[in-house]
């Protein structure tokens, strides 16, 4: 029979992979036609179910079962589809065959999350966010798992247990959920020194990105290159997004939060859906022994970066992603990211924590997938030719045939064998002696210093919010000893920032806890782990809130549209509303959305536009004055049309507008406001607001 005589009879290809084959009618997940889908089998018009109805117990036994053990950390999680493109061929170091050829494109599935929250938490926690890649090699598959934080909270997975329990909601009580403002957490992290640079970077705006596509990604651990000869060179990954960094404040998330809990899985959504696909350069930091000896920190631990400006980064190709998912259980769900997965050319190190990494994701997918064959699902598959003598187990796929199922055997149909040379998946031959032992290597003993230079590489808009956080967190925490011990910690960080947070939770500032070994000062500052000293300098993929009333002069809206059309950025039409408005001629004008459910915080920048008849109207409606007054004090750029005067003046803003503010009359303004959005935040206005914790 031909091919598609078999798919055609029996749903299965010659390769004993199923497909979908349409049917006329509604069936069971046998393929039994479903007489009747509203009505049970009863004994009786009023009688008892009964037993034998099959159809009944298929339907409610599939729906029982539609949910499997969502993941312990990075629940709440979102992917898409895409292609990685190679920009710099690596041959001369590693063997990997992704890079081997400059232009060779290889299918990626991409899954951002959370980490402390369930699956149904909220987007804008506080929080690490997941950055994990999947990439379907010609190879086999490679799976980049990192965060969108470069550095970890431990040194070792031993402890990794501990940090989830302390972070997860308190298990007495089920609360607090996807954040980490409480005893348990702080306790755990006071008590543990190594946490502290962490700390640092999570009380970071880093914690709280706009959305996906303006964070950063890193593999956080060094690996390894291996080259066809062999030899090794240490590497760090990161992923650059091409429309640079961008977080929100705390006031806007919490608000996001309230808004819109599916903030940024909308925004990816949104974003290809309508072609706006977003990319990432992968750049590399590369060195060999000697460097990584002449540093003054042990490259294997996992709480420390390696500087850009020690080691620069090299861009070797670029993530595009450009394909929203089918089914967000079928994949973004049922995805199993495995760190020991790894092609040829790309190894490990031993560091503690990715060694430990390598054992619990395979162990977790058992749990998760049901058993060892979770590896044929689709969104697991690897693209290439694969041979091997596994069989059976749980929901096996595979349909294997012949007597042969192991190796070595004598059969003339025995089966693939081993293979060898520069194909061949290689480890590093790393010179490994001496006792056995539980104990930490000295060189990973300085828990300060790092966290220093992070702190003295911020600006002092980003030093404020960093203040303002362990200020709210520790507020949170109701055991005082925890407080006063996380604050002595960070006088080994610096005593200015150690003393404001004192001054913010009113806490006498006490005495530096004790450390292994001297803080370093000689260590410069690093400027690439600030984003606002590397702004993006663009507006490109941001959208521009626009809030209009009856009377709107068309040719206002329509310069806007046009100017953010040309900078890259969207414009969302907010009206009192969602039937629109007519404009000044008394032509209808269609909306995007109402103003009581799309708040300033959904927008990287405001305008308003109005006649005098609608701002009078807006001056007494309560959603219009926290539109303006919270865009205002989030720094973002406004554009004020000409007749706002009753709104600013009702919500106290008349008089204190800023050269953040730009009044809109003509095409010509709308354009000097489009341009000065690419900075995207007003940031001298905050420092005159002078809403966070006093400076010592």
């Amino acid at each position: 029979m031909a091919d598609e005589q078999i798919e055609a009879v029996t749903g299965v290809g010659r390769g004993g992979e199923p497909h979908q084959v349409a049917a006329e009618g509604l069936t069971t997940s046998q393929g039994a036609p479903v007489p009747d889908n509203q009505n049970s089998l009863r004994a009786g018009a009023r009688g008892p179910a009964l037993l034998e109805d099959f159809v009944l117990r298929d339907k409610i036994f599939r729906f029982d079962h539609e949910r499997i053990p969502e993941r312990v950390v990075h629940a709440r999680g979102y992917g898409a589809h895409g292609v990685f493109e190679c920009t710099r061929s690596l041959t001369e170091i590693t063997a990997a065959d992704l890079f081997g050829e400059v232009g060779r494109q290889t299918e990626v599935f991409v899954r951002f999350s959370t980490v402390a929250g369930r699956a149904g938490s909220f987007d804008l926690a506080r929080d690490v966010r997941g950055f994990a890649v999947k990439f379907y090699t010609r190879e086999g598959n490679w799976d980049l798992v990192g965060n969108n934080i470069p550095v970890f909270f431990i040194q070792d997975a031993m402890k990794f247990p501990d940090l989830v329990h302390a972070v997860k909601e308190d298990p007495d009580r089920g609360f607090p959920q996807a954040q980490s403002a409480h005893d348990t957490y702080w306790d755990f992290v006071s008590c543990l020194p190594e946490s502290t640079h962490m700390t640092l970077w999570q009380m970071s705006d880093r914690a709280i990105p706009r959305s996906f596509r303006f964070m950063e990604g890193f593999g956080v651990h060094t690996f390894r290159f291996l080259a066809d000869d062999g030899a090794s060179t240490y590497v760090k990954f990161h992923w650059k997004p091409v429309l640079g960094c961008q977080s929100v404040l705390w006031d806007e998330a919490v608000k996001i939060n309230g808004a819109d809990p599916d903030f940024h899985r909308r925004d990816l959504w949104n974003a290809l859906s309508s072609g706006e696909y977003p990319q990432w350069d992968l750049a590399v930091q590369l060195f060999d022994q000697a460097t990584a000896d002449a540093l003054p920190f042990d490259v294997l631990d996992p709480t420390k970066i390696v500087p850009e400006e020690s080691v620069p980064l090299q861009v070797i190709g670029r993530l595009t992603l450009d394909r929203t998912v089918d089914n967000d259980f079928a994949e973004t769900e049922q995805v199993a990211f495995c760190t020991q997965n790894v092609v040829p050319g790309i190894g490990f190190t031993e560091d503690p924590l990715l060694q430990g990494r390598n054992f619990s994701y395979l162990d977790t997918q058992l749990s998760r997938l049901g058993g060892p064959n979770f590896t044929h699902l689709p969104v697991n598959r690897a693209r290439c030719p694969m041979a091997f003598f596994h069989r059976d187990g749980h929901m096996q796929h595979e349909v294997p045939s012949g007597p042969i199922n192991y190796e070595p055997n004598s059969s003339d149909q025995g089966g693939p064998r081993e293979r060898a040379g520069a194909q061949a998946l290689t480890t590093f031959a790393e010179p490994a002696e001496g006792a056995k032992t539980r104990l930490r290597p000295e060189s990973f003993a300085d828990h300060y210093s790092q966290a220093a230079v992070f702190w003295h590489s911020q600006t002092p808009v980003e030093q404020d919010h960093i203040v303002a956080a362990y200020v709210f967190e520790l507020s949170k925490v109701v055991e005082p000893a925890i407080r006063t011990r996380m604050v002595a910690n960070l006088r080994n960080v610096d005593d200015a920032l150690a003393a404001r947070i004192a001054a913010g939770l009113g806490l006498e500032l006490p005495g530096a806890s004790a450390c292994a070994v001297p803080v370093r000062t000689d260590l410069p500052e690093s400027p690439s782990v600030s984003m606002l000293r590397n702004p993006p300098g663009t507006f490109a993929g941001r959208v521009l809130g626009v809030l209009v009333t009856d009377g709107v002069e068309r040719a206002l809206v329509d310069g806007l549209r046009h100017r953010a059309r040309d900078a890259g950025a969207a414009v969302v039409l907010v009206a009192p509303r969602v039937g629109g408005v007519a404009d000044a001629d008394g032509d209808p004008l269609a909306v995007d959305a109402q103003l009581a459910g799309a708040p300033s915080v959904l927008f990287d920048a405001v305008a308003i536009l109005t006649s005098m008849a609608g701002a009078e109207e807006l001056a007494f409606d309560p959603a219009a004055q926290d539109f303006i007054t919270d865009a205002f004090h989030h720094s973002k750029f406004l554009g004020l049309g000409q007749h706002c005067e009753p709104l600013l003046r009702r919500t106290g803003l008349f008089g204190r507008t800023d050269d953040g503010c730009f009044v809109l009359s003509s095409d010509m303004d709308a354009g000097a406001f489009l341009r000065a959005c690419a900075e995207l935040r007003h940031w001298p206005r905050t420092a005159v607001g002078g809403a966070n914790p006093p400076k010592e």
